[in-house]
């Protein structure tokens, strides 16, 4: 790989910081990429113009990148489907039912309730983040919005309970990942060393207590405070990841509210995840090894396309939707994730762009010229931090940040698992933060929440983590040498 050193930054930083000054996320992108084309053009606007739609065009070269798109795509069908069904409705008159028949009398009580409910669904779900944020996103959204509490704030609780579960409890495709990044480094049991690194993940550790401190508190910071106070569920000018006519389509006025027409299609999608993570892994070496070995975008195209196969079938053997009328709808449902679809493609097509100019790896080799013993894991922890923010991809940062951490940490006879830690955690910091992260993206559009509206109230969050986190890093990097 060709390293272009300093100027390597430029693409994701501009890129980013356009998205946060204009909130123009498709533009700023856009304009990220075409960038960092023109440096490897060496300058020539023409070729860089050309490279650039060629790049976008690669993003498919890969199909997991392919399979994300398309499953985007799908879910927006699925939500289409479920809230015509009278699905929706039935699990929103269920749902407030209970809450109003509570011992929990007062608006303040029921809110804090109904957003634990939700971030403890999402943490339950650890067996894949985007399942996680889709089930969270889908179910809550419209509990939420009954309750007038702002998009923002079920965004920020959504992808605050995906990554975190998700690293701390690694019986998915991310341990599997992980735990062969592990073994590639020389060390023989990938997935016993990744256990004992989470126990010294200090920021997913930090940002669930975050989360239930600022539910049962209700104390906000920053632009989500002023989200709070401003009355109404999107921001003036705010433009949803989610289209309304997909996000709000009305239930069949024929039909009677039932939850059951929600409920199933989405717990089989949640159930249908493990099995064919199990089904796409070796299972040569027993289930459970298949179950860490399986392909992570398979199964979640996989689950959610038979989720909506499922749920077409059940609404015409119920006389509730005809299979014509469930097409037509899934249509309209998939054109309501057009601009998600095209944003992902952007946020992949930076990414790779990244990885050809070198810059998580120049970042990673700059730092180790500074480095000292007992700052090891605090800088392996920053260091990880910002290459997830300028990727947006936080197995990329897993990828780069073990292969320097583990021989970092061995060179330097500093503990291990404080290092391997401190590269996860930096990793799913990079996740809340970073515009182009695919998590962010997909939370983002379960919530149907203005994308940089999202992020610019989750960083505030996320940066006390990370303050937080360091600080334990530094504690234990002296009391460790």
């Amino acid at each position: 790989m060709d390293n272009y050193g300093l100027i390597s930054l430029l693409p994701p930083i501009v890129a980013i910081g356009l998205a946060l000054w204009t909130r123009e996320i498709f533009l700023s992108l856009l304009f990220g990429i075409w960038i960092g084309f023109l440096i490897l053009a060496e300058g020539n606007l023409f070729t860089a113009s050309l490279e650039t739609i060629d790049g976008l065009v690669k993003v498919f070269e890969d199909p997991g990148n392919t399979r994300i798109i398309i499953f985007t795509l799908i879910v927006g069908a699925l939500i289409a489907l479920i809230q015509r069904s009278g699905g929706v409705s039935g699990f929103i008159n269920i749902l407030l039912s209970a809450l109003k028949n509570s011992d929990f009398k007062s608006k303040r009580l029921t809110r804090i309730r109904v957003e634990l409910m939700a971030f403890f669904t999402g943490l339950i779900i650890f067996v894949e983040s985007n399942i996680s944020i889709l089930t969270v996103g889908t179910l809550y959204r419209p509990v939420f919005d009954k309750l007038k509490i702002p998009r923002e704030k079920l965004a920020y609780i959504t992808d605050s309970a995906s990554a975190p579960s998700c690293i701390l409890v690694p019986f998915n495709a991310w341990g599997a990942f992980i735990a062969g990044l592990i073994m590639a480094q020389g060390l023989e049991n990938g997935f016993a060393e990744l256990l004992k690194a989470t126990l010294y993940n200090f920021y997913p550790m930090i940002v669930i207590i975050t989360v239930v401190f600022v539910i049962i508190s209700g104390k906000d910071i920053g632009e989500m405070k002023t989200a709070e106070l401003r009355g109404s569920l999107l921001r003036k000018n705010a433009v949803p990841m989610m289209s309304s006519g997909t996000s709000e389509i009305q239930m069949k006025e024929s039909l009677k509210p039932c939850a059951r027409y929600m409920v199933v299609p989405i717990v089989s999608m949640v159930i249908l995840m493990p099995f064919f993570l199990i089904m796409t892994g070796d299972g040569d070496k027993g289930w459970f090894f298949a179950l860490q070995s399986g392909s992570g975008s398979k199964a979640v195209l996989y689950a959610t396309t038979t989720a909506s196969s499922l749920a077409i079938i059940m609404y015409k053997l119920a006389g509730r939707l005809g299979v014509r009328e469930s097409f037509k709808l899934s249509l309209q449902g998939m054109s309501g994730m057009v601009p998600l679809a095209i944003l992902m493609v952007l946020a992949f097509a930076i990414g790779s762009l990244c990885n050809d100019l070198g810059t998580g790896l120049y970042v990673a080799e700059t730092a180790k010229q500074f480095v000292s013993p007992a700052l090891v894991p605090a800088l392996i922890f920053l260091v990880a931090c910002f290459v997830a923010f300028s990727t947006g991809t936080s197995w990329g940062t897993f990828a780069i940040m073990i292969a320097i951490a583990i021989p970092l940490a061995q060179g330097m006879e500093t503990n291990i698992s404080l290092a391997i830690a401190a590269a996860l955690g930096g990793g799913v910091f990079g996740d809340h933060c970073s515009p182009t992260s695919d998590t962010s993206i997909i939370t983002s559009m379960a919530t149907a929440s203005d994308h940089i509206d999202h992020i610019r109230t989750q960083v505030p969050y996320a940066l006390i983590g990370g303050v937080i986190t360091t600080l334990l890093y530094i504690i234990l990097g002296y009391v460790s040498v």
